[in-house]
Protein backbone atom coordinates (compact mmCIF):
# COMPACT_ATOMS: atom_id res chain seq x y z
CA UNK A 1 0.00 0.00 0.00
CA UNK A 2 1.21 3.57 -1.01
CA UNK A 3 1.28 6.07 2.25
CA UNK A 4 -0.02 9.41 0.85
CA UNK A 5 0.74 11.01 4.79
CA UNK A 6 2.23 14.07 4.21
CA UNK A 7 6.13 14.43 4.79
CA UNK A 8 5.38 17.06 7.41
CA UNK A 9 2.73 14.89 9.22
CA UNK A 10 4.65 11.61 9.45
CA UNK A 11 7.29 13.68 10.91
CA UNK A 12 5.09 14.83 13.67
CA UNK A 13 4.28 11.25 14.12
CA UNK A 14 7.78 10.26 14.43
CA UNK A 15 8.79 12.36 16.95
CA UNK A 16 5.30 11.93 18.65
CA UNK A 17 6.36 7.81 19.08
CA UNK A 18 9.83 9.50 20.25
CA UNK A 19 8.63 11.56 23.21
CA UNK A 20 8.37 10.40 26.84
CA UNK A 21 4.97 8.43 27.85
CA UNK A 22 3.59 7.73 31.06
CA UNK A 23 5.54 5.04 31.39
CA UNK A 24 8.97 6.12 30.84
CA UNK A 25 7.59 8.58 34.06
CA UNK A 26 7.09 5.38 36.22
CA UNK A 27 10.01 3.84 35.21
CA UNK A 28 11.96 7.09 36.04
CA UNK A 29 10.30 6.97 39.36
CA UNK A 30 12.63 3.78 39.91
CA UNK A 31 16.25 5.20 38.32
CA UNK A 32 15.69 8.64 40.00
CA UNK A 33 14.92 6.58 43.58
CA UNK A 34 18.62 4.42 42.77
CA UNK A 35 20.29 7.27 41.85
CA UNK A 36 19.13 8.46 45.08
CA UNK A 37 19.93 5.94 47.13
CA UNK A 38 23.54 5.48 45.78
CA UNK A 39 24.35 9.00 46.36
CA UNK A 40 23.28 8.61 49.92
CA UNK A 41 25.34 5.55 50.70
CA UNK A 42 28.22 7.59 48.81
CA UNK A 43 27.32 10.07 51.03
CA UNK A 44 27.62 8.41 54.33
CA UNK A 45 30.68 6.05 53.17
CA UNK A 46 33.51 8.19 51.20
CA UNK A 47 35.86 10.04 53.20
CA UNK A 48 33.81 9.88 56.20
CA UNK A 49 35.89 9.09 59.63
CA UNK A 50 35.52 5.54 61.29
CA UNK A 51 34.81 7.83 64.88
CA UNK A 52 31.35 9.14 63.07
CA UNK A 53 30.38 5.74 63.11
CA UNK A 54 31.98 4.81 66.84
CA UNK A 55 30.27 7.78 68.24
CA UNK A 56 26.58 6.76 66.24
CA UNK A 57 24.96 4.01 68.19
CA UNK A 58 22.70 1.54 66.36
CA UNK A 59 19.03 2.66 67.00
CA UNK A 60 16.44 -0.04 67.86
CA UNK A 61 13.39 2.67 66.85
CA UNK A 62 11.78 1.02 63.25
CA UNK A 63 12.14 4.26 61.95
CA UNK A 64 16.01 3.92 60.98
CA UNK A 65 15.07 0.12 59.60
CA UNK A 66 14.47 1.71 56.17
CA UNK A 67 17.72 3.61 56.44
CA UNK A 68 19.56 0.61 57.45
CA UNK A 69 18.10 -1.51 54.98
CA UNK A 70 19.18 0.69 51.87
CA UNK A 71 22.88 0.77 53.26
CA UNK A 72 23.18 -3.15 53.57
CA UNK A 73 21.27 -3.83 50.27
CA UNK A 74 24.00 -1.57 49.06
CA UNK A 75 27.02 -3.29 50.51
CA UNK A 76 25.45 -6.94 49.59
CA UNK A 77 24.98 -5.50 45.48
CA UNK A 78 28.22 -4.33 45.60
CA UNK A 79 29.87 -7.52 46.29
CA UNK A 80 27.22 -9.30 44.21
CA UNK A 81 29.28 -7.27 41.09
CA UNK A 82 32.87 -8.44 42.23
CA UNK A 83 31.01 -11.82 42.31
CA UNK A 84 30.50 -11.70 38.77
CA UNK A 85 33.83 -10.82 37.88
CA UNK A 86 35.19 -13.25 40.03
CA UNK A 87 32.81 -15.72 38.38
CA UNK A 88 33.33 -15.12 34.83
CA UNK A 89 37.43 -15.08 35.34
CA UNK A 90 38.17 -17.82 37.90
CA UNK A 91 35.24 -20.54 36.68
CA UNK A 92 36.74 -19.87 33.25
CA UNK A 93 40.21 -20.51 33.93
CA UNK A 94 38.88 -23.37 35.70
CA UNK A 95 36.88 -24.89 32.87
CA UNK A 96 39.13 -24.46 30.00
CA UNK A 97 42.35 -25.17 31.20
CA UNK A 98 42.70 -28.48 32.88
CA UNK A 99 45.81 -27.95 34.52
CA UNK A 100 44.66 -24.65 36.27
CA UNK A 101 41.13 -26.30 37.10
CA UNK A 102 43.70 -29.16 39.00
CA UNK A 103 44.68 -26.22 41.76
CA UNK A 104 41.72 -23.66 41.29
CA UNK A 105 39.03 -26.40 41.84
CA UNK A 106 40.56 -27.11 45.37
CA UNK A 107 41.40 -23.98 46.23
CA UNK A 108 37.73 -22.82 45.70
CA UNK A 109 36.61 -25.89 47.83
CA UNK A 110 39.12 -24.30 51.13
CA UNK A 111 37.80 -20.84 50.15
CA UNK A 112 33.80 -21.95 50.21
CA UNK A 113 34.96 -23.56 53.32
CA UNK A 114 36.68 -21.25 55.19
CA UNK A 115 34.04 -19.57 57.59
CA UNK A 116 33.35 -16.24 57.49
CA UNK A 117 34.98 -15.38 60.53
CA UNK A 118 38.52 -16.74 59.33
CA UNK A 119 37.96 -14.15 56.76
CA UNK A 120 37.60 -11.53 59.00
CA UNK A 121 40.57 -12.37 61.17
CA UNK A 122 42.45 -11.19 58.32
CA UNK A 123 40.56 -8.40 55.85
CA UNK A 124 39.50 -6.73 58.92
CA UNK A 125 43.38 -5.79 59.60
CA UNK A 126 44.16 -5.14 56.32
CA UNK A 127 41.10 -2.58 54.78
CA UNK A 128 41.42 -1.19 58.47
CA UNK A 129 45.32 -0.49 57.71
CA UNK A 130 44.22 0.57 53.83
CA UNK A 131 42.27 3.33 54.47
CA UNK A 132 43.52 4.55 58.01
CA UNK A 133 40.74 5.97 60.21
CA UNK A 134 37.87 5.87 57.34
CA UNK A 135 34.75 4.25 57.16
CA UNK A 136 35.29 3.04 53.75
CA UNK A 137 38.32 0.38 54.88
CA UNK A 138 35.55 -0.55 57.28
CA UNK A 139 32.74 -0.88 54.62
CA UNK A 140 35.24 -2.74 52.17
CA UNK A 141 36.36 -5.24 55.01
CA UNK A 142 31.98 -5.65 55.62
CA UNK A 143 32.01 -6.18 51.27
CA UNK A 144 34.42 -8.75 51.25
CA UNK A 145 32.62 -10.89 54.06
CA UNK A 146 29.32 -10.47 51.70
CA UNK A 147 31.81 -11.29 48.79
CA UNK A 148 32.74 -14.33 50.14
CA UNK A 149 29.24 -16.15 51.06
CA UNK A 150 27.96 -15.09 47.06
CA UNK A 151 30.68 -15.93 45.22
CA UNK A 152 31.94 -19.46 45.79
CA UNK A 153 28.06 -20.47 44.74
CA UNK A 154 28.38 -18.62 41.63
CA UNK A 155 31.41 -19.77 40.56
CA UNK A 156 30.91 -23.19 41.03
CA UNK A 157 27.35 -23.00 39.23
CA UNK A 158 29.26 -21.77 35.87
CA UNK A 159 31.58 -24.14 36.18
CA UNK A 160 29.66 -26.65 36.20
CA UNK A 161 27.79 -25.16 32.95
CA UNK A 162 30.68 -25.11 31.02
CA UNK A 163 31.75 -28.21 31.65
CA UNK A 164 28.50 -29.71 30.75
CA UNK A 165 28.55 -27.57 27.42
CA UNK A 166 26.67 -29.97 24.68
CA UNK A 167 29.17 -31.15 22.24
CA UNK A 168 26.66 -30.53 19.43
CA UNK A 169 26.74 -26.54 20.54
CA UNK A 170 30.38 -26.77 20.44
CA UNK A 171 30.71 -28.08 16.81
CA UNK A 172 28.47 -25.28 15.89
CA UNK A 173 30.34 -22.89 17.29
CA UNK A 174 33.88 -24.00 15.75
CA UNK A 175 32.19 -24.35 12.62
CA UNK A 176 31.31 -20.67 12.69
CA UNK A 177 35.18 -20.26 13.58
CA UNK A 178 34.08 -17.98 16.83
CA UNK A 179 36.91 -16.61 18.30
CA UNK A 180 37.26 -17.63 22.27
CA UNK A 181 35.95 -13.67 22.85
CA UNK A 182 33.18 -14.26 21.10
CA UNK A 183 32.57 -17.98 22.23
CA UNK A 184 32.14 -16.77 25.63
CA UNK A 185 29.82 -13.99 24.61
CA UNK A 186 27.62 -15.86 22.45
CA UNK A 187 27.81 -19.64 23.95
CA UNK A 188 29.12 -19.92 27.22
CA UNK A 189 27.78 -17.30 28.90
CA UNK A 190 23.94 -17.84 27.48
CA UNK A 191 23.79 -21.76 27.97
CA UNK A 192 24.72 -20.88 31.75
CA UNK A 193 22.87 -18.44 32.32
CA UNK A 194 19.36 -20.04 34.08
CA UNK A 195 21.34 -22.08 36.79
CA UNK A 196 23.41 -18.78 37.44
CA UNK A 197 20.91 -16.62 37.77
CA UNK A 198 19.00 -19.02 39.76
CA UNK A 199 22.26 -19.36 42.44
CA UNK A 200 22.46 -15.09 41.87
CA UNK A 201 19.29 -15.26 44.14
CA UNK A 202 20.19 -17.61 46.59
CA UNK A 203 24.01 -16.01 46.83
CA UNK A 204 21.97 -12.98 47.63
CA UNK A 205 20.36 -14.71 50.16
CA UNK A 206 23.58 -16.25 51.69
CA UNK A 207 24.50 -12.58 51.67
CA UNK A 208 21.50 -11.73 54.33
CA UNK A 209 22.64 -14.58 56.17
CA UNK A 210 25.93 -13.68 57.09
CA UNK A 211 25.09 -10.03 57.37
CA UNK A 212 25.39 -9.80 61.07
CA UNK A 213 28.30 -10.93 61.24
CA UNK A 214 29.52 -8.61 58.36
CA UNK A 215 28.04 -5.75 59.38
CA UNK A 216 28.90 -6.04 62.93
CA UNK A 217 32.18 -7.02 63.41
CA UNK A 218 34.42 -7.92 66.61
CA UNK A 219 37.99 -9.56 66.26
CA UNK A 220 40.57 -8.56 69.09
CA UNK A 221 40.52 -5.43 69.97
CA UNK A 222 38.94 -3.95 67.09
CA UNK A 223 34.80 -3.48 67.23
CA UNK A 224 32.71 -1.33 64.51
CA UNK A 225 28.78 -1.68 63.97
CA UNK A 226 28.11 -0.06 60.54
CA UNK A 227 24.94 1.33 60.02
CA UNK A 228 22.69 -2.32 58.61
CA UNK A 229 19.77 -4.54 59.36
CA UNK A 230 22.93 -6.59 60.50
CA UNK A 231 24.04 -4.21 63.41
CA UNK A 232 20.25 -3.98 63.93
CA UNK A 233 20.05 -7.86 64.75
CA UNK A 234 23.01 -7.66 66.81
CA UNK A 235 21.71 -5.14 69.17
CA UNK A 236 18.61 -6.48 69.10
CA UNK A 237 19.67 -9.87 70.13
CA UNK A 238 22.24 -8.20 72.68
CA UNK A 239 19.41 -6.77 74.63
CA UNK A 240 16.86 -9.69 73.99
CA UNK A 241 14.49 -7.03 72.35
CA UNK A 242 12.13 -9.67 70.45
CA UNK A 243 9.86 -6.76 68.75
CA UNK A 244 12.79 -4.86 67.25
CA UNK A 245 13.51 -8.45 66.14
CA UNK A 246 10.73 -8.99 64.73
CA UNK A 247 10.86 -5.64 62.87
CA UNK A 248 14.06 -6.49 61.40
CA UNK A 249 12.65 -9.69 59.53
CA UNK A 250 9.66 -7.64 58.27
CA UNK A 251 12.22 -5.08 56.81
CA UNK A 252 14.30 -7.99 55.15
CA UNK A 253 11.06 -9.33 53.71
CA UNK A 254 10.28 -6.22 52.12
CA UNK A 255 13.48 -5.44 50.41
CA UNK A 256 13.51 -9.23 49.59
CA UNK A 257 10.48 -8.38 47.83
CA UNK A 258 11.13 -5.92 46.11
CA UNK A 259 14.28 -6.85 44.47
CA UNK A 260 12.96 -10.25 43.47
CA UNK A 261 9.84 -8.07 41.78
CA UNK A 262 11.91 -5.38 40.54
CA UNK A 263 15.48 -7.36 39.41
CA UNK A 264 15.16 -11.20 39.53
CA UNK A 265 11.56 -11.79 38.26
CA UNK A 266 12.57 -10.74 35.22
CA UNK A 267 15.81 -12.03 34.87
CA UNK A 268 14.75 -14.97 35.44
CA UNK A 269 11.87 -14.55 32.30
CA UNK A 270 14.69 -13.50 30.37
CA UNK A 271 16.88 -16.26 31.42
CA UNK A 272 14.50 -18.41 30.13
CA UNK A 273 15.00 -17.89 26.07
CA UNK A 274 18.63 -19.39 26.64
CA UNK A 275 17.15 -22.95 27.61
CA UNK A 276 18.53 -25.53 26.06
CA UNK A 277 15.97 -27.71 23.65
CA UNK A 278 14.90 -28.40 20.54
CA UNK A 279 10.63 -27.75 21.17
CA UNK A 280 9.13 -24.94 21.56
CA UNK A 281 8.95 -23.47 25.43
CA UNK A 282 5.85 -23.09 27.20
CA UNK A 283 4.77 -19.84 27.40
CA UNK A 284 5.06 -17.87 30.81
CA UNK A 285 3.54 -15.29 31.91
CA UNK A 286 5.91 -11.98 31.73
CA UNK A 287 6.59 -10.21 35.01
CA UNK A 288 5.15 -6.71 35.82
CA UNK A 289 8.81 -5.01 35.51
CA UNK A 290 9.17 -6.15 31.91
CA UNK A 291 5.77 -5.51 30.61
CA UNK A 292 6.70 -1.98 32.31
CA UNK A 293 9.94 -1.34 30.21
CA UNK A 294 8.83 -2.26 27.30
CA UNK A 295 5.88 0.26 27.51
CA UNK A 296 8.20 2.85 27.61
CA UNK A 297 9.42 4.67 24.71
CA UNK A 298 13.08 6.65 25.89
CA UNK A 299 14.19 4.07 28.40
CA UNK A 300 13.75 1.38 25.81
CA UNK A 301 15.39 3.65 23.04
CA UNK A 302 18.28 4.02 25.54
CA UNK A 303 18.55 0.56 26.63
CA UNK A 304 18.31 -0.84 22.96
CA UNK A 305 21.41 1.69 21.98
CA UNK A 306 23.26 0.32 25.27
CA UNK A 307 22.30 -3.10 24.06
CA UNK A 308 23.81 -2.55 20.64
CA UNK A 309 27.10 -0.89 21.96
CA UNK A 310 27.73 -3.84 24.53
CA UNK A 311 26.50 -6.53 21.54
CA UNK A 312 29.09 -5.07 19.16
CA UNK A 313 31.73 -5.27 21.75
CA UNK A 314 31.00 -8.97 21.83
CA UNK A 315 31.04 -9.23 18.51
CA UNK A 316 34.63 -8.39 18.61
CA UNK A 317 37.20 -11.53 17.80
CA UNK A 318 39.90 -9.98 19.62
CA UNK A 319 42.34 -12.99 18.25
CA UNK A 320 44.42 -13.34 15.33
CA UNK A 321 43.71 -17.21 14.92
CA UNK A 322 41.27 -18.86 12.98
CA UNK A 323 40.55 -22.19 15.38
CA UNK A 324 38.56 -21.72 17.92
CA UNK A 325 40.17 -24.30 20.56
CA UNK A 326 43.39 -26.57 20.04
CA UNK A 327 42.99 -30.10 18.88
CA UNK A 328 40.98 -31.81 21.58
CA UNK A 329 42.40 -35.00 20.42
CA UNK A 330 45.74 -34.25 21.39
CA UNK A 331 47.50 -35.87 23.88
CA UNK A 332 48.72 -33.38 26.80
CA UNK A 333 52.26 -33.88 27.09
CA UNK A 334 53.45 -35.82 30.28
CA UNK A 335 56.85 -33.77 30.45
CA UNK A 336 54.27 -30.24 31.08
CA UNK A 337 52.09 -32.35 33.31
CA UNK A 338 55.01 -34.05 35.45
CA UNK A 339 56.75 -29.80 35.96
CA UNK A 340 53.34 -28.53 36.51
CA UNK A 341 52.49 -31.28 39.41
CA UNK A 342 55.67 -30.35 40.92
CA UNK A 343 55.09 -27.02 41.09
CA UNK A 344 51.78 -27.64 42.42
CA UNK A 345 53.75 -29.54 44.82
CA UNK A 346 56.10 -27.21 45.81
CA UNK A 347 53.89 -24.28 46.63
CA UNK A 348 51.78 -26.75 48.57
CA UNK A 349 55.20 -27.30 50.66
CA UNK A 350 55.98 -23.87 50.98
CA UNK A 351 52.23 -23.14 52.26
CA UNK A 352 52.41 -25.65 54.81
CA UNK A 353 55.80 -25.14 55.98
CA UNK A 354 54.35 -21.10 56.42
CA UNK A 355 51.14 -22.30 58.40
CA UNK A 356 53.38 -24.82 60.55
CA UNK A 357 55.83 -22.42 61.29
CA UNK A 358 53.18 -19.83 62.78
CA UNK A 359 51.01 -22.06 64.51
CA UNK A 360 54.28 -24.02 66.16
CA UNK A 361 55.52 -20.75 67.98
CA UNK A 362 52.24 -20.98 70.34
CA UNK A 363 50.71 -24.04 69.83
CA UNK A 364 51.32 -27.70 70.49
CA UNK A 365 50.30 -31.37 69.26
CA UNK A 366 47.56 -31.57 71.88
CA UNK A 367 45.63 -28.00 70.02
CA UNK A 368 46.27 -30.25 66.50
CA UNK A 369 44.24 -33.34 68.11
CA UNK A 370 41.87 -31.22 69.68
CA UNK A 371 40.95 -29.33 66.45
CA UNK A 372 40.91 -32.72 64.46
CA UNK A 373 38.37 -34.14 67.71
CA UNK A 374 36.41 -31.00 66.53
CA UNK A 375 35.88 -31.24 62.98
CA UNK A 376 35.18 -34.95 63.43
CA UNK A 377 32.08 -33.77 65.20
CA UNK A 378 31.00 -31.19 62.82
CA UNK A 379 31.90 -33.28 60.21
CA UNK A 380 29.31 -35.75 61.35
CA UNK A 381 26.81 -33.42 61.44
CA UNK A 382 27.53 -32.40 58.02
CA UNK A 383 27.39 -35.41 56.71
CA UNK A 384 23.40 -36.21 58.41
CA UNK A 385 22.17 -33.00 57.08
CA UNK A 386 23.31 -33.14 53.60
CA UNK A 387 21.34 -36.60 53.71
CA UNK A 388 18.28 -34.92 55.28
CA UNK A 389 18.37 -31.80 52.93
CA UNK A 390 18.86 -34.12 50.03
CA UNK A 391 15.90 -36.74 50.73
CA UNK A 392 13.70 -33.18 51.60
CA UNK A 393 15.01 -31.13 48.81
CA UNK A 394 15.77 -33.06 45.68
CA UNK A 395 11.42 -34.39 44.99
CA UNK A 396 10.71 -30.70 45.75
CA UNK A 397 12.60 -29.43 43.87
CA UNK A 398 11.95 -31.73 40.69
CA UNK A 399 8.38 -31.34 41.26
CA UNK A 400 8.68 -27.07 41.69
CA UNK A 401 10.90 -26.89 38.59
CA UNK A 402 9.14 -28.80 36.67
CA UNK A 403 5.82 -26.23 37.05
CA UNK A 404 6.47 -23.06 36.16
CA UNK A 405 3.42 -21.26 37.99
CA UNK A 406 4.94 -23.44 40.90
CA UNK A 407 8.19 -22.13 40.48
CA UNK A 408 7.05 -18.16 40.38
CA UNK A 409 5.51 -18.76 43.87
CA UNK A 410 8.03 -20.80 45.39
CA UNK A 411 10.75 -18.10 44.59
CA UNK A 412 10.29 -15.59 46.52
CA UNK A 413 9.35 -17.45 49.46
CA UNK A 414 12.28 -20.21 48.88
CA UNK A 415 14.51 -16.36 48.48
CA UNK A 416 13.11 -14.96 52.05
CA UNK A 417 13.87 -19.00 53.97
CA UNK A 418 17.43 -18.95 52.25
CA UNK A 419 18.16 -15.50 53.90
CA UNK A 420 16.85 -16.08 57.40
CA UNK A 421 19.88 -15.84 59.28
CA UNK A 422 20.14 -17.71 61.61
CA UNK A 423 20.85 -15.97 64.09
CA UNK A 424 17.20 -14.82 64.61
CA UNK A 425 16.41 -18.20 65.65
CA UNK A 426 19.00 -17.64 68.64
CA UNK A 427 15.76 -16.98 71.08
CA UNK A 428 13.30 -19.71 70.71
CA UNK A 429 16.59 -22.33 70.12
CA UNK A 430 18.31 -21.19 73.40
CA UNK A 431 14.99 -20.93 75.53
CA UNK A 432 13.65 -24.52 74.37
CA UNK A 433 17.16 -25.89 75.01
CA UNK A 434 17.58 -24.44 78.59
CA UNK A 435 13.97 -25.12 79.47
CA UNK A 436 13.78 -28.51 78.51
CA UNK A 437 17.21 -29.35 79.68
CA UNK A 438 18.32 -30.75 76.02
CA UNK A 439 22.09 -31.35 74.50
CA UNK A 440 23.42 -28.62 72.65
CA UNK A 441 25.43 -30.96 70.84
CA UNK A 442 22.27 -32.53 69.08
CA UNK A 443 20.16 -29.43 68.85
CA UNK A 444 21.61 -26.74 67.86
CA UNK A 445 22.44 -29.11 64.75
CA UNK A 446 19.52 -27.91 62.97
CA UNK A 447 20.46 -24.26 62.69
CA UNK A 448 23.38 -25.45 59.93
CA UNK A 449 20.69 -26.47 57.63
CA UNK A 450 19.20 -23.36 57.93
CA UNK A 451 20.94 -21.71 55.27
CA UNK A 452 23.04 -24.62 53.46
CA UNK A 453 19.76 -27.16 52.49
CA UNK A 454 18.81 -23.66 49.65
CA UNK A 455 21.88 -24.71 47.43
CA UNK A 456 20.42 -27.88 46.90
CA UNK A 457 16.56 -26.71 46.63
CA UNK A 458 17.74 -23.73 43.85
CA UNK A 459 20.14 -25.95 41.91
CA UNK A 460 17.50 -28.99 41.81
CA UNK A 461 14.91 -26.35 40.89
CA UNK A 462 17.24 -24.97 38.09
CA UNK A 463 17.99 -28.17 36.93
CA UNK A 464 14.80 -29.32 36.27
CA UNK A 465 13.25 -25.80 34.84
CA UNK A 466 15.97 -26.51 32.38
CA UNK A 467 15.24 -29.87 31.51
CA UNK A 468 14.65 -29.85 27.90
CA UNK A 469 10.85 -30.16 26.52
CA UNK A 470 11.49 -32.61 23.87
CA UNK A 471 12.83 -34.65 26.19
CA UNK A 472 9.91 -34.48 28.18
CA UNK A 473 7.84 -34.83 25.64
CA UNK A 474 9.67 -37.80 24.48
CA UNK A 475 9.35 -39.55 28.13
CA UNK A 476 5.38 -38.55 28.14
CA UNK A 477 5.40 -40.38 24.80
CA UNK A 478 6.96 -43.55 26.08
CA UNK A 479 4.72 -43.20 29.07
CA UNK A 480 7.90 -43.63 31.41
CA UNK A 481 6.62 -42.90 35.13
CA UNK A 482 7.38 -44.07 38.33
CA UNK A 483 10.50 -45.14 40.08
CA UNK A 484 11.93 -45.58 36.30
CA UNK A 485 11.42 -42.44 35.50
CA UNK A 486 13.55 -40.86 38.21
CA UNK A 487 15.81 -43.91 37.88
CA UNK A 488 16.19 -43.10 34.08
CA UNK A 489 15.12 -39.56 33.23
CA UNK A 490 15.01 -37.00 36.03
CA UNK A 491 18.09 -37.75 38.03
CA UNK A 492 20.46 -37.84 35.50
CA UNK A 493 18.94 -34.57 34.22
CA UNK A 494 19.45 -33.42 36.98
CA UNK A 495 22.44 -35.00 39.00
CA UNK A 496 25.40 -32.17 37.52
CA UNK A 497 22.79 -29.33 39.31
CA UNK A 498 22.32 -31.41 42.09
CA UNK A 499 26.23 -32.05 42.96
CA UNK A 500 27.01 -29.04 42.24
CA UNK A 501 24.29 -28.02 44.56
CA UNK A 502 25.34 -30.34 47.37
CA UNK A 503 29.03 -29.37 47.12
CA UNK A 504 28.61 -25.64 48.13
CA UNK A 505 25.60 -26.62 50.26
CA UNK A 506 28.55 -28.71 52.39
CA UNK A 507 30.92 -25.97 51.79
CA UNK A 508 28.06 -24.00 53.07
CA UNK A 509 27.36 -26.33 55.76
CA UNK A 510 31.03 -26.35 57.74
CA UNK A 511 30.91 -22.59 56.83
CA UNK A 512 27.47 -21.84 58.91
CA UNK A 513 29.09 -23.71 61.72
CA UNK A 514 30.45 -20.66 63.07
CA UNK A 515 27.16 -19.55 63.56
CA UNK A 516 24.96 -22.62 64.55
CA UNK A 517 27.78 -24.08 67.08
CA UNK A 518 27.49 -21.10 69.26
CA UNK A 519 24.32 -19.69 70.12
CA UNK A 520 23.81 -16.76 72.44
CA UNK A 521 20.21 -15.26 74.00
CA UNK A 522 20.83 -12.20 76.04
CA UNK A 523 23.41 -13.89 79.34
CA UNK A 524 22.39 -17.42 78.22
CA UNK A 525 25.56 -18.94 75.78
CA UNK A 526 25.53 -22.64 74.39
CA UNK A 527 28.40 -23.33 72.92
CA UNK A 528 28.28 -27.06 70.95
CA UNK A 529 31.60 -29.03 70.75
CA UNK A 530 32.97 -28.72 66.84
CA UNK A 531 35.34 -27.19 65.15
CA UNK A 532 32.70 -24.06 64.08
CA UNK A 533 32.59 -23.49 67.83
CA UNK A 534 36.65 -24.02 67.99
CA UNK A 535 36.92 -21.06 65.65
CA UNK A 536 34.45 -18.66 66.86
CA UNK A 537 36.33 -18.99 70.26
CA UNK A 538 39.43 -18.41 69.36
CA UNK A 539 38.45 -14.92 67.35
CA UNK A 540 36.52 -13.61 69.54
CA UNK A 541 39.78 -13.95 72.09
CA UNK A 542 41.44 -12.57 69.07
CA UNK A 543 43.88 -16.24 69.19
CA UNK A 544 45.15 -16.30 65.57
CA UNK A 545 47.13 -19.06 65.56
CA UNK A 546 44.14 -21.09 66.73
CA UNK A 547 41.55 -19.34 63.90
CA UNK A 548 44.56 -20.63 61.36
CA UNK A 549 45.04 -24.50 62.77
CA UNK A 550 40.99 -24.11 62.97
CA UNK A 551 40.35 -23.00 59.45
CA UNK A 552 43.60 -25.07 58.19
CA UNK A 553 41.88 -28.47 59.31
CA UNK A 554 38.75 -27.17 58.67
CA UNK A 555 39.98 -26.76 55.07
CA UNK A 556 41.40 -29.86 55.22
CA UNK A 557 38.38 -32.03 55.92
CA UNK A 558 36.50 -29.98 53.14
CA UNK A 559 38.97 -31.14 50.51
CA UNK A 560 39.29 -34.73 51.30
CA UNK A 561 35.65 -35.05 51.65
CA UNK A 562 35.08 -33.58 48.11
CA UNK A 563 38.48 -35.67 46.32
CA UNK A 564 36.65 -38.72 48.18
CA UNK A 565 33.15 -38.43 47.51
CA UNK A 566 31.57 -35.12 45.29
CA UNK A 567 34.39 -34.80 42.88
CA UNK A 568 34.04 -38.58 41.25
CA UNK A 569 30.57 -38.16 41.40
CA UNK A 570 30.65 -35.01 39.63
CA UNK A 571 32.87 -36.59 36.68
CA UNK A 572 30.74 -39.26 36.64
CA UNK A 573 27.66 -36.68 35.83
CA UNK A 574 29.79 -34.63 33.67
CA UNK A 575 31.03 -37.66 31.31
CA UNK A 576 27.14 -39.82 31.57
CA UNK A 577 24.31 -37.47 31.46
CA UNK A 578 25.68 -34.17 29.55
CA UNK A 579 23.19 -34.12 26.59
CA UNK A 580 24.40 -33.57 23.05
Amino acid sequence: MIDFTPAALAGQRLAARQLPNRWDGVASVFVMGVLVALIEVGRGTLGTPITAIQNTPIHLNPSYLPFYALRSTARMFAALFFSFVFTFTYATLAAKSRRAGMILIPILDILQSVPILGFLTFTVTFFMALFPGRVLGAELASIFVIFTSQAWNMAFSFYQSLTTLPTDLQEVARSFRLSPWQKFWRLDVPFAMPGLIWNTMLSMSGGWFFVVASEAVTVGNTNFALPGIGSYVALALQQRDLPAIFDAILAMLVVILVYDQVLFRPLVAWSGKFRFETTAAVSAPEPWMLKLLRRTRVVREVSDMLGTIVGSVFRLRLSRGASVQVDENRQPSRLVDGIWYGCIAVMAAFCAWKIIGFIAGSLHWRDLGTAVLMGAYTMTRVVVLMAVAALIWVPIGVWVGLRPKATRLVQPVAQFLAAFPANLLFPPVVIAIVHFHLSANIWLSPLMLIGTQWYVLFNVIAGAAAFPGDMKEAVANFRVRGWLWWRKVMIPGILPYFITGAITASGGAWNASIVAEVASWGHENLVAQGLGAYIAQATAAGNTARVVLGVAVMSGFVITFNRVLWRPLYAYATRRTTMG
